[in-house]
C-alpha cells in the first residue's frame, strides 16, 4: 500500500530519510518545472528548489496533512517572491522548455499559440517570431501575475489551489489571471 504524504512526513519527522526522499521523488520534477518557468535561470530555480525542500524539512512538524502539494508550492512561491524582491536584475524566463507537469501533457505556451504542422520555412519563421513575442510578453508580466499564470496554466492547478498556494482569495487569483491575460492580449493583438 502506498504511503500518504502525511504518513511520509510523519516518518520523516521520526528520522526516516527514505520517507523524505520519496516526497522529493513524488514532487521534485513538477516543482522544478514550475520554478524554471518563473525564475530567470536554472541556477536560480535550483537554489529555490533546494531552499524549498530545506524548509519542508525544517517545518515538517507544521504540516497538518491537508494537501502536501499545495503546501510545497506555497513554500516555493513565497521563497521565489522574496528572491524576486531582493533581486534588481532583469529576469528572463524561457517558455521553450517543457516542464514536468506531474505526468500530464503540458506543452509550452509559445508552442500552443504557434502550433502548426506545416514545414514551410516562412511559416516556421513566423511561428518562431510569434513564440519570441509570447515569451517576451509573459516575461514582462508582474511577478504575481506571471506566477498565477504559470500555476494555473502550466501546473494546471485550479483557482482554489492557486489561491491556497499564494495565500490569497480565489477572487484575487481570478483578478491576477484576468489582468495577465488582458496584458498579454494588449501586447499580442495578432497572436
Amino acid at each position: 500500500m502506498e504511503d500518504t504524504d502525511k504518513n511520509l512526513i510523519d516518518a520523516h519527522i521520526n528520522g526516516d530519510a527514505a520517507a523524505f526522499a520519496e516526497l522529493i521523488r513524488r514532487y521534485g520534477d513538477g516543482l522544478l518545472g514550475y520554478l524554471m518557468r518563473i525564475c530567470s535561470d536554472r541556477q536560480q530555480a535550483e537554489d529555490i528548489f533546494q531552499e524549498t525542500f530545506k524548509r519542508v524539512h525544517e517545518k515538517a512538524n507544521m504540516f497538518r496533512g491537508d494537501g502536501f502539494k499545495n503546501w510545497l508550492y506555497t513554500i516555493a512561491s513565497r521563497i521565489a517572491i522574496d528572491d524576486f524582491r531582493r533581486s534588481d536584475k532583469v529576469r528572463l524566463v524561457s517558455l521553450n522548455q517543457t516542464p514536468d507537469c506531474d505526468g500530464d501533457d503540458c506543452p509550452a505556451l509559445d508552442s500552443v499559440i504557434a502550433a502548426d504542422e506545416s514545414c514551410d520555412p516562412s511559416l516556421e519563421a513566423q511561428k518562431a517570431e510569434q513564440a519570441a513575442k509570447v515569451r517576451l510578453a509573459v516575461e514582462s508580466l508582474p511577478d504575481r501575475q506571471r506566477i498565477t499564470l504559470v500555476l494555473a496554466y502550466y501546473q494546471q492547478l485550479s483557482y482554489p489551489e492557486v489561491a491556497k498556494v499564494l495565500d490569497c482569495s480565489v477572487g484575487t487569483v481570478k483578478t491576477q489571471m484576468f489582468r495577465a491575460l488582458k496584458t498579454l492580449a494588449q501586447k499580442l493583438p495578432d497572436v
